[in-house]
């Protein structure tokens, strides 16, 4: 297939190189000017890109990708609004879809072997934040990943977690559904359902992570006991990185205790892409 990148692309990749420059330079804080000579553009060009992407100024959003952000966001949601994301009825747009997007395991016998009884259609979609490889069964979501290589690559790892599957080329209003978080149009977005291949442990951990709302963001510690396992912070680490579901299970929420953003299994970039986009919304909402 063609490695025309659309224009979606082209700006979260001048993004991405930016919030690198940010972060690799951030001691020194960096002026508009340097930046936006690092991405070889003019600095009012930037800025107005910046904001049509993130809806605040660069400054703003470095802002929200330092540690001391992110421990003051630690302290207020992870005891208050991460307990109760669910039953207080929160309703702010920024953090609606929180409460829409559910979970099913997948039974024994639709993945005994290899999924052979499973027909899953799939495409490929644009992101604020690169394109998406997405996948569903008659029941839900199955598999959303961030594309950053050839997309045959990206297929051949979906069906690697399924491999006597049927797959099928195609858009279908499961994927649609989806999609429509990221342009947060809440009019339109019904119920998001995940279907997803799993051990009791993991989609426990994908569920409470699940209640770490918008903006908010908690640790391997506390995800683990919210999860009803004290203690289990490596294997909850484990279990967060095999989330197969991209952004809507909000593992790039899960940050070290001491603030720092950490790693993320579609890249760190990225990562605080997506930590500093939201943080904007629920700034702006």
């Amino acid at each position: 297939m063609s490695k025309m990148e659309t224009q979606q692309e082209l700006d979260y990749n001048r993004i991405a190189a930016a919030i690198r420059f940010f972060k690799e330079n951030y001691k020194s804080q960096p002026k508009l000017e340097d930046v936006a000579a690092h991405i070889h553009l003019s600095p009012f060009h930037f800025q107005r890109m910046f904001q049509n992407w993130a809806g605040v100024t660069p400054k703003q959003f470095l802002q929200y990708l330092t540690a001391e952000y992110a421990k003051t966001m630690l302290k207020t949601t992870r005891a208050s609004l991460f307990d109760v994301a669910f039953e207080a009825g929160l309703s702010g747009t920024s953090r609606l879809h929180d409460l829409l997007v559910k979970v099913e395991g997948m039974t024994p016998g639709e993945y005994k072997n290899g999924g052979a009884l499973l027909k899953i259609n799939y495409s490929f979609a644009d992101s604020p934040f690169g394109k998406l490889l997405v996948a569903s069964t008659s029941k839900g979501i199955c598999h959303m990943a961030f594309v950053d290589g050839e997309e045959q690559q990206a297929l051949e790892a979906l069906r690697a977690h399924l491999p006597n599957a049927q797959y099928l080329q195609m858009v279908d209003r499961v994927q649609q559904n989806a999609l429509f978080v990221f342009s947060q149009d809440w009019s339109r977005l019904d119920e998001i359902k995940l279907h997803l291949k799993g051990t009791d442990f993991q989609i426990r951990i994908w569920e409470t992570l699940l209640k770490v709302p918008t903006g908010g963001f908690t640790t391997y510690g506390d995800l683990a006991a919210h999860a009803g396992y004290t203690g289990a912070s490596r294997a909850t680490g484990t279990a967060v990185g095999h989330n197969p579901v991209a952004f809507l299970i909000p593992c790039h929420r899960v940050i070290k205790s001491n603030g720092e953003i950490g790693q993320y299994h579609w890249g760190s970039t990225r990562k605080n892409a997506i930590i500093g986009w939201e943080a904007a919304r629920q700034t702006n909402g």
